[in-house]
């Protein structure tokens, strides 16, 4: 299976760099290339590609508003954003708006390209230990909210305890092995858990736990 791609970056540099990159991959294709966020939204209505690779920071229309409609368009693409330094709030804001995880600017090109295929496949948090980072920085700020305490209600007590340590970054392979279950066992209860919760993938599992209150900065 090819994964399509969508690249969008104001930085021509940048831009063809990934873009080279990809197209390197006997499993990727390059589908367009966008120079801001409005573009991005329209380039990814035409080409229906499986991942965008976006930039945060763009003139006309954000990585972030074009996070939120591109995801409000339907379940695909999977979003990858690009940021500059990991403690972007800019990128936190992406990842409440849907995105699937994040990368620095500078990260190597096989990051990249195992990125992708990480999001494209929706079964991984991308970047585990930076996300916890950019989460631990920004969530002292953030209120559980009444919808997430009601949802967390659907869960019965074993998807609580799995999503607990979903929630702290750990595998589906560590979750079995802390709650002494099957690694199929855990996969049926990871997709009952963002199922109930209408998440896309396990890194807005994440990012619901902070708004819930279900993980602590820090914790």
């Amino acid at each position: 299976m090819t994964i399509r791609v969508l690249v969008a970056d104001d930085q021509e540099l940048l831009r063809s760099a990934v873009t080279m990159i990809v197209q390197s991959q006997d499993d990727m294709k390059v589908v367009g290339q966008a120079v801001n966020g409005l573009q991005a939204v329209q380039l990814s209505a035409a080409t229906s590609p499986d991942v965008v690779v976006m930039d945060v920071r763009m003139p006309d229309l954000d990585g972030v508003e074009a996070t939120r409609r591109i995801v409000a368009a339907g379940p695909t693409p999977r979003i990858l954003i690009l940021t500059t330094f990991d403690l972007d709030e800019h990128a936190f804001a992406a990842l409440q708006a849907g995105a699937s995880g994040f990368l620095l600017k500078d990260a190597p090109g096989e990051t990249i390209v195992g990125a992708i295929r990480t999001v494209a496949a929706g079964d991984a948090v991308i970047s585990p230990s930076t996300t916890r980072r950019l989460l631990d920085h920004v969530a002292g700020r953030l209120a559980p909210t009444p919808t997430n305490a009601g949802a967390l209600q659907s869960l019965t007590d074993r998807e609580r305890e799995v999503f607990g340590r979903l929630a702290a970054g750990a595998s589906n392979t560590e979750i079995a092995q802390q709650l002494f279950l099957s690694e199929t066992t855990v996969k049926t209860h990871v997709g009952h858990i963002l199922s109930k919760l209408q998440l896309r993938d396990r890194v807005q599992a994440v990012v619901f736990a902070y708004e819930s209150g279900v993980v602590r900065p820090g914790g």
